[in-house]
């Protein structure tokens, strides 16, 4: 979820300088320099262990590291305090809980309990939200009777309002079906590029990746490899990693 009122991205591009992570005498980040876009779509790759989560923690500014991590507006000055939206892998919550959708983001966006109600500007504003991600029908539904996909779905409704200047979604549609998540990515990439907003994905689907990621960067603990997907895929460095070429197995897990 993310702070303010924005529009539009305002951002041109963030860089991450140098960043290292360490825990006791462990290495978990090294030397990581990264560069990516707004309007880009940019995947994160690599075997379990290889640090992408806390890469991601660093960014959201969730884990001490060493080096810079500093965001520019197309005008080249810094921007302190940029409006990250976030998608976690999954949300822990009481299913049997009788909150519904509309409850649950009238809480998230208000800061007040689901028991105390919403007035008809609220509800009104969270039925645009559901609309946007073509699940309005949702909006009455028992949150916890929601499949995977269409709870991932009002997350990312929930994290693209206000518009961030940078979309995280961490591995956001793990169990979710091949429908839902090919449905999920079409409305990350028309969002990318409607606000043209800049996307970090951490995923393990190559076939998802290869058709909406502009770049990929494989780590393991550093940048090993960064490009399109097809130069990526084709380093020894994945091969290495992963043990397997695309072209012989779709996904891994």
């Amino acid at each position: 979820m993310n702070t303010g009122i924005h529009n539009s991205c305002g951002l041109c591009r963030i860089d991450m300088q140098h960043i290292t992570v360490t825990s006791g005498e462990d290495t978990l980040l090294e030397d990581v320099n990264l560069t990516f876009h707004c309007g880009e779509l940019t995947a994160l790759i690599g075997r379990n262990g290889a640090g992408k989560t806390t890469l991601l923690k660093a960014l959201l500014g969730e884990r001490q590291y060493k080096g810079r991590i500093h965001f520019t507006d197309h005008n080249g000055t810094e921007v302190p305090v940029p409006k990250i939206g976030y998608v976690p892998q999954q949300m822990d919550f009481d299913k049997s809980m009788p909150v519904t959708v509309s409850d649950f983001m009238a809480a998230a966006k208000g800061g007040y309990g689901v028991w105390l109600g919403k007035n008809r500007k609220r509800k009104q504003e969270i039925q645009h939200m559901l609309e946007e991600m073509d699940c309005g029908y949702l909006a009455h539904r028992r949150l916890g009777a929601l499949s995977g996909g269409e709870l991932q779905r009002v997350l990312l409704a929930l994290a693209t309002d206000p518009v961030p200047d940078l979309l995280v979604l961490d591995e956001p549609v793990s169990g979710v079906d091949l429908a839902g998540l090919d449905l999920f990515y079409k409305r990350v990439t028309e969002l990318r590029d409607k606000q043209h907003m800049a996307v970090l994905l951490v995923s393990h689907d190559l076939g998802l990746i290869q058709k909406y990621a502009d770049r990929v960067v494989l780590l393991d603990k550093t940048v090993v490899a960064q490009g399109e997907a097809e130069t990526v895929f084709a380093a020894k460095e994945f091969r290495e990693t992963f043990g397997f070429a695309p072209g012989e197995v779709a996904v891994w897990k």
